[in-house]
C-alpha cells in the first residue's frame, strides 16, 4: 500500500503564471499516482496574476490543495521549512513552480521509498523554452556508498527531483540557507545522519534552464556560500582536510570564471564528478 503524500511547491513574485499550470497539473492531474495534498507555499507577495492562478489551482485541483501564505519573501531554504512544517504527511514531494514533471515520476519514487528508503531523487531532462526539446540531460550517482563518496565534492541530488521523509529532514536540522546550495548541506547532513537515500537515474523531471541560471551561481556572494558551505562540510569531519583545499580550489574557482565559461565548467564539473564518484 503507498504512503499517503504530499506534494510541496514554492511559488514567489517573480514565478512565470503560464509555467506554475504546466508545473502544478503535470505534478497532479497528470500523474499516474497523484499526492494526497498539495500545498503552495507563496513566499511573499505576488502579482495579482500570480495570485490569480495560484486561486485557480487550489479551486480546480482533483487532491486537496491548500496555500500557506508567508507575508515576507524569505527566500527558498525558509519558505520550504515553513512548507515542511505544515504538510499533512510524513512523507513530501519536491517540486518547483517551472519544472515539469513526468507522469510516472512519484509511482516510481514512492515505490523505492516505499521499500524503506528516507530520499529518493531521480535523474532529470533540461530544457530551456520548450520542453520538447532535451538540452541535457543530468544522470545522478546510484548506490548509497557511491552517493555518499559523490557528496564529498558535489551534490549527490537533484534537488527538483526528491522525495523524502520530513521526519529524516528534520532529524538532519532541516534547511540551513547557504547561498543556492542550501540542498547539497542538507542532503550533506542526511547522509551523514543516518538517513537511507537513493537515485533513481531515469530522468523523472524536465528541469528549466532559464536565463540567469549560471549568472546566479558566480560572483562573490556565491563564493562566500561556497567557502561557508566547505568549511561547514569540514567541521563535520564530511571531508578530509585534501578535499575541502581540493573543493575551494575547483569549486570557488568555478564561481569566479565568466559566465560563458561557467556554463562550460558546470557541465565539465558535473559529468567528471559522476565518473570520480564512481572510481573514489
Amino acid at each position: 500500500m503507498t504512503s499517503p503524500f504530499s506534494l510541496l511547491l514554492p511559488v514567489y513574485g517573480r514565478d512565470d503564471p503560464a509555467q506554475l499550470i504546466r508545473a502544478f497539473r503535470s505534478a497532479v492531474d497528470e500523474q499516474t499516482l497523484r499526492p494526497t495534498e498539495a500545498l503552495i507555499v507563496r513566499d511573499g507577495p505576488v502579482p495579482d496574476a500570480l495570485a490569480a492562478v495560484v486561486d485557480e489551482l487550489v479551486a480546480t485541483s482533483p487532491v486537496p490543495t491548500r496555500v500557506l501564505a508567508l507575508p515576507e519573501n524569505v527566500g527558498l531554504a525558509h519558505a520550504l521549512t515553513a512548507g515542511l512544517a505544515a504538510c499533512t504527511h510524513d512523507v513530501v514531494a519536491r517540486m518547483d513552480a517551472d519544472d515539469v514533471a513526468m507522469p510516472q515520476r512519484f509511482a516510481k519514487q514512492l515505490a523505492l521509498l516505499d521499500s524503506g528508503y528516507d530520499l529518493v531523487g531521480s535523474g532529470l531532462y533540461e530544457f530551456e523554452d520548450d520542453e520538447s526539446v532535451t538540452i541535457g540531460v543530468r544522470t545522478p550517482p546510484t548506490g548509497v556508498e557511491h552517493i555518499k563518496r559523490y557528496a564529498r565534492f558535489h551534490d549527490p541530488f537533484n534537488h527538483p527531483t526528491v522525495v523524502y521523509r520530513r521526519g529524516a529532514v528534520q532529524r538532519a536540522g532541516g534547511y540551513v540557507p547557504v547561498g543556492l546550495m542550501e540542498d547539497y548541506w542538507l542532503f550533506a547532513r542526511m547522509l551523514a545522519s543516518g538517513a537511507r537515500a537513493e537515485n533513481l537515474p531515469e530522468p523523472l523531471v524536465k528541469y528549466r534552464v532559464g536565463a540567469g541560471a549560471y549568472r546566479r551561481r558566480g560572483g562573490f556572494g556565491q563564493l562566500q556560500a561556497e567557502l561557508r558551505l566547505q568549511r561547514l562540510m569540514r567541521r563535520a569531519g564530511m571531508t578530509t582536510p585534501a578535499e575541502t583545499v581540493r573543493n575551494v580550489i575547483v569549486r570557488g574557482g568555478y564561481r569566479l570564471v565568466p559566465e560563458s565559461l561557467r556554463k562550460v565548467a558546470y557541465r565539465a564539473l558535473l559529468h567528471r564528478g559522476f565518473r570520480r564518484g564512481a572510481s573514489s
